[in-house]
């Protein structure tokens, strides 16, 4: 099989045997009604009314979407506008806490089949928690045949090893969450597939999926970016995802691990989408960590928690080095898709030059693309050359500005590019 470009990195995977603790109950949350992919939700609930844990807060009609939870009991303060990272402003819940973490009446789901699986995981409220936020019971619900299922265990990401910890902590949690996928969907077979630098992960899994032939724990390369779905894809089925299809269109579904455990959980519980596994990580943090705190809890509480030098802060990311988005400050919430926060005391920025044309970025690209010349296109607004550039297959893996030696922001470019591209109707 053809192995696509990739890069190493530094793994920095300082995290990986701190286990997981709660985050005390915070002051107050701020819960945004859009965290996932898709339409914003509506309020259900006004300033000063009672919430408890995992009461339904919002939801819409729209297909392309996914409730939203309260994760603390307590008051609703306000309902007000609220500024997305990405620039949309959408309605934000913010409730003062009890600090009693009252729970509502969660009752486990009845699931008979198919359909009522699907009910079920959007009443969970969850979307992919691998970063790109798609609502999971859309993708459950492909029009076509499926054949395989592959859990992306990969993190392949600097510094984040909170999923890694979801599957030493709670392995059960993750099988059980595959094989209710396998069943309800009818998928005859799944691949659990993991970077060869979690080898106790990949040990504990062989193990427990051994009398389970339908289940394959597959090695991956330590190699960046592993764990991009199509990349994913490529390397354990040798299918290729080509430039506007999806997975499904090859007879694949690719679930995040953390998401497959969420799901099992749900089922047993009924407790819907509340809580995060964060990795807490950077040069400014006194007491790197992995934390589980309430959605909505603000990063400055996960940052006061991890001993950081807040004062020092040079830049704070929401995810990892490579994909991950610069926050403005900590009076940010933590999301359904927040799997990781860098606080950076050492950060300078790079000074930009001109290019020397060494082809590193394109020899580093996954999808074969060429950057510089869709950075020259897009200086042009050359919108045909940016089509046939093939612009859309580019993941924003930020593989080409790390290799580039004149610090040209790539693949800030070929996002900026992205954007002005006119959208398919």
């Amino acid at each position: 099989m053809h192995r696509l470009n990739s890069i190493r990195l530094n793994h920095s995977k300082n995290t990986a045997g701190i286990e997981a603790v709660r985050l005390p109950v915070p002051a107050y949350v701020k819960i945004p009604m859009s965290m996932h992919m898709g339409a914003p939700c509506t309020p259900l609930v006004k300033k000063g009314d009672t919430v408890l844990v995992g009461q339904k807060i919002g939801d819409t009609d729209a297909f392309f979407s996914a409730p939203v939870h309260s994760s603390v009991s307590g008051t609703v303060k306000d309902v007000s506008d609220y500024r997305l990272i990405n620039g949309m402003v959408c309605k934000a819940v913010e409730i003062e806490t009890d600090g009693q973490q009252t729970l509502c009446e969660c009752t486990p789901p009845e699931i008979t089949d198919r359909e009522s699986f699907i009910k079920a995981v959007r009443e969970s409220g969850i979307c992919g928690l691998g970063g790109a936020g798609f609502p999971t019971h859309i993708k459950l619900n492909p029009k076509g045949e499926i054949d395989t299922l592959i859990i992306n265990a990969a993190e392949c990401e600097p510094y984040i090893t909170s999923d890694y910890r979801q599957m030493i902590e709670r392995p059960e949690n993750v099988l059980g969450g595959i094989r209710l996928v396998m069943k309800y969907l009818g998928i005859p077979k799944a691949v659990f597939a993991i970077e060869s630098n979690k080898p106790d992960a990949i040990a504990e899994f062989r193990k427990l999926t051994g009398n389970e032939p339908e289940i394959e724990v597959y090695q991956l390369p330590s190699t960046y970016p592993q764990g991009a779905e199509k990349v994913l894809i490529h390397s354990t089925t040798g299918r290729v995802v080509m430039e506007g299809q999806l997975p499904s269109d090859q007879k694949v579904i690719v679930m995040n691990v953390s998401t497959a455990a969420f799901i099992y959980k749900y089922t047993q519980t009924g407790v819907p989408l509340v809580n995060r596994r964060i990795t807490v990580e950077g040069s400014a943090v006194g007491k790197p960590c992995n934390v589980i705190a309430p959605i909505g809890t603000m990063v400055s509480e996960l940052l006061k928690f991890a001993e950081t030098d807040t004062e020092n802060v040079k830049k704070l990311i929401a995810g990892g080095p490579m994909m991950g988005a610069c926050l403005i400050n900590a009076e940010t919430p933590v999301v359904k898709t927040s799997n990781s926060f860098l606080a950076d005391s050492d950060y300078t920025e790079p000074v930009t030059t001109a290019c020397i044309r060494c082809g590193r970025c394109v020899r580093a690209c996954s999808m074969n693309l060429m950057p510089l010349e869709i950075e020259k296109a897009y200086k042009r607004k050359d919108t045909a050359a940016l089509q046939s550039l093939k612009l859309g297959l580019c993941m924003n893996c930020g593989a080409c500005t790390y290799v580039c030696p004149a610090n040209r922001k790539l693949a800030e470019t070929n996002q900026l590019a992205k954007a002005f591209l006119p959208k398919k109707k």
